[in-house]
């Protein structure tokens, strides 16, 4: 299997494969920029197809927990682990003690949090055999970082909102939102408490149905959401939602979700600026959850809630500044978090 080659290979400064005989551990921990501090990401299992695939998967998730983090302005760098399996069947305490293991090998580059696939309690037991692990609180109960990534997304999306269509309210705005975990959940809660119309999706049909009847929103399949006329298309599920055979079925003015790595490559956000849809860039308008698991590890003088709130900002600055180049989005974000990893 390639590495160095692999297309979303982007100078990395470490990639470790683990793996442990005995708790069938087998891992990428992908490290991709410390120059602002240690990297930090979230833990993710999932049940690849290859190990190609979670190559890929570690590779793109780490490099965009670089960019996420400089644009927010974290004292951390990129990295990410994700362990092949599904969660359901692999996942164990001698599992778990062994990714520990691994991370504690790195010295300190590297450091953990929940992601798909962990929660808070598993990040307890990997905090058994290492202290590079955040997300949990003092005594392993808490530190669910969900719904700061929510509330960093209902900012955002009142960014693009202003921007594109001139709004200081959501009062009226339809958003169509895929993937009602819990952060896309928390996230229609707040849309539906400032006013918002909604219509929702999810793999898991009675959820979805639920949500909808506690919050009066319209329930769709989940393949009808993305041909679904609202203002705002909010991808909160898996990555890679936007292709070349989805965007010409979207029917939205704004695309801003929780996912990561909505567009299955970049050139996309080329197109989307064509058909004039404003892109809010996943990894700009997600970071919530980042810095909250990085301020329960590290501390800061400023609340956590101030911070994640300064996303509202942190995207109308990215949105005037490609407005201002004739560029897209995605390219103006990029370019911001470069500089902010040159320049601090």
């Amino acid at each position: 299997m390639e590495c160095f080659s692999a297309p979303d290979f982007d100078h990395h400064e470490q990639v470790v494969f683990a793996h442990d005989a005995a708790s069938g551990l087998k891992a990428i921990i992908a490290i991709h920029d410390t120059t602002r501090g240690p990297a930090m990401g979230g833990c993710r299992i999932w049940p690849y197809p290859d190990e190609a695939a979670a190559l890929t998967n570690a590779l793109r998730l780490s490099r965009g927990m670089t960019y996420k983090s400089a644009l927010a302005g974290l004292p951390i760098g990129g990295g990410k682990a994700v362990i092949i399996g599904d969660a359901a069947t692999v996942k164990t305490p001698a599992l778990l003690h062994a990714l520990g293991r691994a991370i504690d090998r790195l010295g300190g580059r590297y450091i953990t949090a929940e992601d798909v696939g962990t929660s808070p309690a598993d990040m307890a037991q990997v905090a058994q055999v290492t202290r590079f692990v955040t997300g949990i609180s003092r005594d392993g109960s808490g530190g669910d970082p969900s719904p700061y990534t929510a509330r960093g997304v209902y900012h955002g999306i009142r960014a693009a909102v202003r921007h594109r269509l001139g709004s200081d309210s959501l009062a009226g705005i339809h958003v169509a939102v895929q993937g009602l975990g819990h952060v896309g959940s928390a996230l229609c809660k707040a849309l539906s408490a400032a006013g918002a119309r909604l219509t929702i999706t999810d793999i898991d049909a009675t959820r979805c149905h639920r949500i909808a009847h506690r919050l009066g929103a319209t329930p769709v399949a989940p393949d009808a959401i993305l041909d679904t006329e609202a203002d705002v298309f909010a991808p909160c599920a898996l990555g890679a939602v936007i292709t070349t055979d989805t965007l010409p079925r979207l029917r939205v003015s704004i695309i801003a979700g929780a996912a990561n790595n909505q567009l299955a490559t970049d050139d996309l956000a080329d197109a989307l600026k064509a058909r004039g849809i404003l892109y809010a860039p996943d990894y700009a308008i997600n970071a919530g959850g980042i810095i909250q698991v990085c301020h329960a590890y590290f501390g800061n003088d400023t609340p956590v809630d101030a911070r994640v709130a300064g996303i509202y900002d942190i995207l109308l600055d990215l949105f005037a500044r490609a407005d201002n180049r004739g560029i897209n989005t995605l390219a103006a974000a990029d370019g911001r978090a470069r500089e902010r990893l040159t320049n601090g």
